[in-house]
């Protein structure tokens, strides 16, 4: 027998010491490979090469996995956390049994072998950028100060620089001094009940001297990367085998109408403009005007 389950890790395996669970399966689907329930399947060409490697021992399978499963994505631990990372993991697991459904069955560990696997979304084809507008008048001004922010594009790569482009027209006494863009990582964990976490994973200052009553336009790079983060904990990365590289979690894309549960990841761009006021009041009179814009970050499809 082999079967494929996407699972929700939420703890660590040396904890389960009064019979809880910490791992609860999302998705589980079971196939009998031998003797074929099924007959003779058909094939598919990899399957075919591998076949003519092992011989006649050989069993092929496959699986069809539904649409709305979320994809591979541990939450970061610290730097003293140990064990297991909580996140949504998929295993591939073959035994022998000797009946088909049999839950009081003891499967003897040389009787199974296990194999993780990722399930993974690339980017779809780019499309324009997002848009916002926003105006904001402060307490002590009859005028406000317009922004607008801007992405080049929709979806951007791992390790790519954002760019954001700010126009600005000031039509207040103030002077802005500051500008600042962040990118801020949402993961909305969906299993029992809906919470949404929220962690910036990359932050820059921009020093500025905008006047008052005068315009002004300028783009800003910023790069999320996993490296600048390893120090935190808590937010989420792409599922990884073993001890290779990965990189922070890639945004998910709603496939089908069902609900999706697991780890559903979202990011967004936020511009804060730092208006100082002026006069007797100075600093009180002060406040900040926010744009954020939805962002996607994927990796690319493989050439």
């Amino acid at each position: 027998f082999v079967y494929l389950a996407c699972a929700f890790r939420y703890g660590s395996d040396d904890l389960d010491v009064i019979g809880l669970s910490f791992r609860r399966d999302i998705w589980l689907k079971k196939v009998q490979v031998y003797p074929a329930a099924d007959g003779n399947p058909t094939k598919t060409p990899m399957q075919e090469s591998l076949l003519k490697k092992v011989g006649e021992q050989g069993c092929p399978f496959s699986f069809q996995m539904p649409t709305n499963l979320p994809c591979s994505v541990s939450l970061h631990p610290g730097p003293n956390d140990n064990g297991k990372a909580c996140g949504v993991d998929f295993e591939v697991k073959a035994y022998i049994a000797n009946e088909a459904s049999n839950p009081d069955e003891v499967i003897d560990k040389k009787d199974t072998c296990r194999l993780m696997i990722r399930k993974i979304q690339f980017a779809p084809t780019n499309k324009a950028g997002p848009k916002v507008e926003v105006s904001k008048q402060f307490m002590m001004s009859d005028k406000p100060i317009h922004m607008e922010a801007s992405l080049e594009k929709e979806i951007y790569y791992h390790g790519d620089p954002i760019t954001v482009n700010v126009k600005i027209n000031n039509e207040t006494s103030k002077t802005i001094k500051k500008i600042k863009v962040s990118v801020d990582q949402l993961a909305n964990v969906v299993l029992y009940s809906s919470d949404t976490y929220t962690k910036d994973v990359c932050s820059d200052e921009f020093a500025e001297n905008i006047a008052a009553n005068s315009t002004f336009e300028k783009s800003y790079q910023v790069t999320p990367l996993l490296s600048n983060n390893k120090e935190k904990r808590g937010f989420a990365i792409d599922g990884k085998l073993k001890d290779e590289d990965t990189n922070l979690a890639s945004t998910t894309l709603s496939q089908g109408e069902k609900e999706m549960q697991g780890i559903i990841i979202h990011y967004k761009v936020k511009v804060t403009v730092t208006a100082s006021g002026g006069g007797l009041l100075g600093g009180l009179t002060g406040s900040d005007v926010v744009v954020e814009l939805p962002l996607t970050l994927m990796s690319p499809k493989p050439a």
